[in-house]
């Protein structure tokens, strides 16, 4: 067998990576000085890193995030904001998906609640969690459109079926009825098999009311569904007098959500 039909058959098997090693290998004369089993298994390790690349190039672009350059090592610890350094690096290990536990960040526009729930998002999809953000509204919109047009379920399932779920803009606006039903449809299929980060401008003890409150007959089974065993991360301000815009910190425009 000929050095180009083996590269053939790896191409044809789409072992590209390794077909490109080992074209290298070829033209690299010290590499006759190594044993099959080492050049072998540097042309594994090259199709490995490369697949595993991919890999994450795709989590990340499926998930959609608002803001995909977010980043944990740069979230700012000296702007005035109270923030659990610890719990922050805890929660970046991704435990709590593993644990199957949700994450609550509470605070006012532009105190940094997206990109801190982008950037978790971006380590659970370096751990090859799959991962989806989507603004509460916008779900809410794309699952009235599809009960109209047959597609429901399917349209469920996209949301329900990430590993990592993050909600951005949570109870911004109270539900209508319908809207509460959807919510908890799909808060009852993530419930223990999956994980959800929300952003909210109101602390949980707010979302009661915007859930109808004592008028829903749903409030309380959704907040059932959600609040038990959640990492809370409310972002305040240590001196309000002195309070800093998340957006001036990260250099983004007015236009860009926080």
């Amino acid at each position: 067998m000929t050095n180009q039909s083996t590269i053939d058959k790896l191409i044809e098997m789409r072992l590209t990576s390794m077909a490109d090693a080992f074209r290298i290998q070829e033209k690299d004369p010290s590499m006759k000085e190594m044993s099959f089993e080492d050049r072998f298994g540097l042309l594994v390790d090259t199709e490995y890193t490369n697949r595993k690349s991919n890999r994450l190039k795709r989590l990340i672009k499926n998930a959609e995030f608002d803001q995909p350059s977010a980043s944990v090592v740069d979230i700012d610890y000296t702007s005035g904001r109270k923030l659990n350094k610890e719990l922050i690096k805890r929660l970046a290990s991704c435990e709590y998906i593993a644990d199957y536990r949700n994450i609550f960040i509470t605070g006012a526009t532009g105190s940094g609640k997206s990109y801190m729930a982008c950037a978790f998002g971006m380590e659970a999809c370096k751990h090859y969690y799959n991962t989806k953000y989507v603004r509460l509204p916008d779900l809410l919109i794309d699952l009235r459109t599809a009960r109209e047009n047959g597609t429901y379920k399917k349209v469920l399932s996209k949301y329900s079926n990430p590993t990592l779920l993050i909600l951005d803009e949570w109870l911004l606006m109270k539900p209508t009825p319908e809207e509460q039903t959807d919510i908890f449809e799909l808060l009852h299929r993530r419930r223990k098999r999956s994980s959800t980060i929300f952003c909210s401008q109101y602390t949980k003890e707010g979302w009661y009311e915007q859930l109808g409150g004592d008028a829903s007959p749903l409030a309380d089974a959704i907040l059932d569904r959600i609040v038990h065993d959640g990492y809370v991360i409310n972002i305040v301000p240590i001196d309000p007098s002195k309070d800093l815009s998340m957006r001036e910190v990260y250099g983004l425009s007015e236009t860009d959500r926080m």
